[in-house]
């Protein structure tokens, strides 16, 4: 009988795309909570055994053997699991250029992020800017289509999803609307929503920011 758990934290949205795959393909697995991924002496000794280079979520833990990194995961669960929903597209250009967005996303959400909830003035507006400008980049790469590669939910849609769970922090730190800005990636938004697994998978944006504003009180960031 095969065993999988999935470490993570309820934030993360590593963690969310490694969710959404999992329910997406059927796969029954033990979700194990992490109570701090801030302090490592308050990280748990099997996540610390499990991932003790970066010491951090995602990792999956499959019958005793783990694996790490969201992207890495999210391969695993598609070759592992390949008779259920496939995440990746059989077609070696369109996994290429997935792979190329998500790496994309991957470097600029993390900076842009920060500066949003963390910073004030020209450090915050610039960090907004890079962020708007990112998401009319993917809304461009999306066009007119349901999901990033036409009628099929797959790995781009799982991989990006999650961050708009924090879209409702950003717009009240920034003071902006990102379906104002564009409203082509919120309609997909909205689509992707009405998906049971991103649904299950996602925190509710109100709690999201009541734990950025914790995060913002616990470091002394105002």
């Amino acid at each position: 009988m095969e065993e999988v758990i999935l470490l993570g934290f309820w934030t993360s949205p590593y963690v969310m795309r490694v969710k959404i795959a999992l329910l997406e393909k059927g796969i029954q697995f033990k979700y194990k909570e992490e109570e701090d991924i801030f302090e490592n002496r308050n990280k748990s000794h099997l996540l610390l055994k499990s991932n003790p280079i970066h010491k951090k979520v995602p990792v999956l833990i499959h019958n005793g053997r783990p694996i790490c990194e969201s992207l890495i995961i999210l391969q695993y669960i598609d070759e592992v699991w390949k008779h259920e929903y496939r995440l990746c597209s059989d077609d070696a250009h369109n996994r290429a250029r997935a792979m190329f967005w998500i790496d994309f996303f991957d470097k600029k959400i993390a900076d842009c992020g920060r500066k949003m909830w963390a910073c004030k003035g020209e450090e915050q507006e610039s960090g907004k800017k890079e962020f708007i400008d990112c998401l009319k980049l993917l809304e461009n790469e999306l066009g007119d289509k349901l999901y990033f590669e036409g009628h099929h939910f797959g790995l781009l849609d799982i991989a990006l999803i999650p961050i708009t769970c924090r879209f409702y922090t950003y717009e009240r730190m920034c003071k902006f609307s990102v379906e104002e800005e564009c409203p082509r990636f919120m309609e997909w938004v909205t689509r992707c929503y009405q998906r049971q697994s991103v649904s299950d998978a996602l925190p509710h944006p109100h709690q999201v920011y009541d734990f950025v504003l914790q995060i913002k009180k616990r470091f002394g960031v105002e």
